[in-house]
């Protein structure tokens, strides 16, 4: 399928192969490759997934790699997580901002 000029993709490269790593970091992250995987918009006229592709970025940066995803989603999240101190917040603001109207 083709993909064209414009269309918001994702894209990966290997920045740095495990042999190149500094040694200044822990053995298990100095076997493993350093990966980048980057969202913007297609700079070629048309790719095809796998393809080596350039990209501009939302910040207008040019950047290249292989392409992996068209029409990417952003699929983070900080976990389960429960603030207790955020839950009281409400309460507690409700309680500053009261106003008597006697």
């Amino acid at each position: 399928m083709m993909i064209t000029k414009g269309t918001w993709v994702e894209i990966h490269d290997t920045i740095l192969r495990p042999e190149e790593r500094t040694g200044n970091i822990p053995e298990e992250t100095r076997r493993v490759p350093f990966e980048m995987r980057l969202k913007g918009f297609l700079e070629d006229e048309y790719a095809e997934l796998m393809d080596r592709v350039t990209v501009k970025t939302v910040s207008g940066r040019l950047v290249s790699g292989k392409l992996i995803k068209e029409n990417p989603t952003y699929d983070h999240s900080y976990g389960e997580t429960f603030i207790p101190e955020l839950l009281k917040i409400g309460v507690e603001l409700r309680k500053i901002l009261e106003v008597d109207h006697e």
